[in-house]
């Protein structure tokens, strides 16, 4: 969970802003990370999950002070933001139903909305951070 959680975006996001900086192109970067790096999941016994998302966070703030400002050398200019997510139908949240790991009607009822997301719900803000609306947005 680590592998992919963190140390795959992390790799993921140095890799890109090397090639970035190779060609001196300044742009954004949206990580995903979760709501769970902010909060502990009531019944949803998933230490490492939710400490690897918050390790996102933490790795987006950081990658956002070190990369953001424009270089002499006309490297950096490199916006790093995440998504922060609540609950979302993803095939890894069906299994945990599917093994009563977690509880869609608890998970619903502690939404504002009352249900739990689809993943196309997230697209108008990703593309939002990786757009030059949102140049100031770090």
């Amino acid at each position: 969970m680590m592998a992919i959680n963190y140390t795959g975006v992390f790799i993921s996001a140095r890799a890109c802003a090397r090639e970035m900086n190779r060609y001196k192109t300044p742009g954004a970067m949206c990580l995903v990370a979760s709501m769970s790096g902010n909060i502990a999941n009531k019944g949803f016994l998933a230490s490492v999950y939710i400490s690897s998302k918050a390790a996102v966070q933490q790795l987006t703030r950081n990658l956002a002070m070190e990369w953001s400002r424009v270089q002499e050398d006309g490297t950096g200019g490199i916006r790093v933001n995440s998504l922060s997510p609540g609950y979302i139908r993803t095939p890894m949240v069906e299994e945990n139903l599917r093994k009563n790991e977690l509880n869609l009607a608890e998970m619903e009822v502690s939404t504002m909305l009352g249900r739990i997301s689809r993943p196309e719900e997230f697209k108008g803000v990703g593309l939002f951070l990786l757009s030059n609306a949102s140049s100031f947005v770090v």
